[in-house]
């Protein structure tokens, strides 16, 4: 297919350049133009100046960006890709944003007679650069139909939700579920060290139980040397636990834990640790 990939940070830059080997056509915006520029001498793909220009003739368009506002400007301002693509085209977002944009953009689409899709990801940079990213998916049958053969690319599991917002509500989920277990695993690791246990052994002894988690097997030795640098920013987090708690507040659900965590994590920007990883949590029980 004719592809358009606005977006080439740490996520959507790997992502897009799976779809390159996997044979389609790919042309990239990014804001920074130079970051488009790089990530098309890496992969062999072309660079468009706006949005627009990148989505002019294409099959699909998706969109890896900031936050609400950046994605509002790609697909609805006045260089938008919305209004350059053809009817009966796909558009895909990988962004984490609000459930709210999500159906915004679905109704939007709809109108021109596009198939929208919300579709947030997990699995960090790691996931991106080895084709392993979760996508969760919010849309109509056919987006999601069409969209999926594509993501295969990028991806090691594929789920559709639900209608138009789904797909970022899930992933309000998994950042509310991320946001607990490294509450609990700091306070753990903390436990240990103060107990003067041996680490490695603890963590032999409990991640083989109830207490395991993908945190625990991947960050506690980590945590315990006190590296940091893994990808998916506390910045990153503390908009996504936003997106929740903001969620919460229409739905009427409480969020007790993750308001804490929230909570902590901004001790840890004060701290100078906003770029750092999620783990770096730790860093506020020393």
């Amino acid at each position: 297919m004719k592809v358009a990939w606005l977006g080439t940070g740490v996520m959507g830059a790997p992502m897009a350049g799976h779809l390159v080997r996997a044979g389609h056509e790919v042309v990239a915006y990014n804001r920074t133009r130079a970051k488009a520029e790089a990530w098309a001498e890496e992969h062999g793909g072309a660079v468009a100046d706006t949005p627009a220009a990148a989505a002019d003739g294409a099959d699909a368009v998706f969109a890896c960006v900031g936050n609400d506002d950046d994605l509002a400007q790609v697909t609805l301002g006045p260089d938008g890709a919305f209004a350059a693509m053809r009817e009966g085209a796909l558009f895909v977002d990988h962004t984490t944003v609000s459930a709210d944009i999500a159906r915004r953009l679905a109704g939007e689409g709809a109108n021109k007679g596009l198939l929208v899709l919300d579709a947030p990801v997990s699995g960090g940079q790691a996931g991106a650069e080895n084709g392993k990213l979760s996508v969760m998916c919010g849309g109509c049958p056919q987006a999601f139909a069409a969209a999926e053969p594509t993501m295969q690319a990028y991806s090691a599991r594929i789920v559709h939700i639900g209608g138009p917002g789904a797909g970022q509500q899930t992933k309000m989920v998994n950042q509310i579920c991320i946001a607990g277990v490294l509450g609990g695993l700091s306070e753990a690791l903390r436990f240990a060290q103060a107990s003067g246990l041996d680490l490695d052994k603890v963590l032999d002894a409990v991640s083989g139980g109830a207490a395991q988690s993908w945190q625990m097997v991947n960050r506690w030795p980590t945590m315990a040397r006190g590296e940091f640098d893994f990808g998916f920013a506390i910045d990153w987090m503390r908009k996504d636990l936003g997106l929740a708690l903001d969620e919460a507040r229409r739905n009427g659900s409480t969020l007790p834990v993750s308001a804490l965590v929230d909570q902590f994590y901004a001790e840890v920007q004060k701290m100078g640790g906003g770029r750092q990883d999620t783990s770096a949590l730790v860093r506020r029980l020393r």
